[in-house]
């Protein structure tokens, strides 16, 4: 999927008139959308599709692992306790090889950030 948003993207970002969603699995590849432009100024202009989608992967990882910390009040709390930590891996299907990730690297900001989300899970 992640390749495909790539792609989506890219195409989207040179060809604004198409960037309108034109099926069902474009409408969802829009939503990596993010991932891969956060992907994509993190390597900078001059990165390959490949690169944008693989580093897409990672990115897309830690977007999760966010929003679990700031949606899910009971694990939040368990990491800032110390009782629970939360790592991100990347599965090569490929290869059979996991790629652990780690904690997120912003996490402190994210502990912090989430005292204003407490409120949407009540």
């Amino acid at each position: 999927a992640i390749k495909g948003a790539t792609a989506r993207t890219l195409d989207a970002q040179a060809n604004p008139e198409n960037a309108a969603p034109q099926g069902v699995l474009d409408r969802l590849l829009v939503g990596l959308s993010p991932v891969v432009e956060q992907a994509q100024l993190d390597l900078g202009a001059n990165a390959t599709a490949e690169a944008i989608a693989n580093a897409a992967v990672e990115v897309n990882v830690f977007a999760g692992m966010q929003k679990l910390l700031l949606y899910s009040e009971p694990i939040r709390e368990k990491v800032r306790t110390g009782e629970v930590e939360v790592h991100g891996a990347v599965f090569d299907i490929k290869t059979g090889e996991v790629k652990f990730l780690g904690q997120h690297p912003k996490l402190p900001t994210i502990l912090a950030l989430s005292a204003s989300y407490s409120g949407l899970n009540k």
